[in-house]
């Protein structure tokens, strides 16, 4: 199984509650769909960009989803005491049992 692994940091100088890390990732999901679409000339706008900066708008994008999902993590390991690690694998056990891997 192929896999890629993404670390981000624990981000300070904030108080994230699951509600606001939600709206965040909202947010940046839209930003994501935003570059997607408009920038490849999918929105009927004429705003068009070259197939490279599209790609690293997609992947800056992304990464900020990232990031606030992980946020959205260290919320719920420090609100909960769940341990994401046990999750992830019971993560990659559904997606066996799925078909997918």
């Amino acid at each position: 199984m192929e896999r890629k692994t993404i670390s981000l940091p624990r981000l300070s100088g904030l108080t994230p509650t699951l509600e606001s890390t939600m709206l965040k990732i909202t947010e940046e999901v839209g930003e994501l769909a935003q570059v997607i679409g408009k920038f490849r000339g999918l929105s009927g706008e004429r705003e068009v960009m070259a197939d490279a900066e599209v790609v690293r708008a997609i992947v800056s994008e992304l990464l900020d989803v990232a990031q606030t999902a992980t946020s959205m993590m260290f919320v719920i390991e420090d609100m909960y005491g769940i341990d994401m690690a046990e999750e992830m694998e019971r993560h990659v056990d559904k997606l066996k049992a799925k078909g997918y891997l």
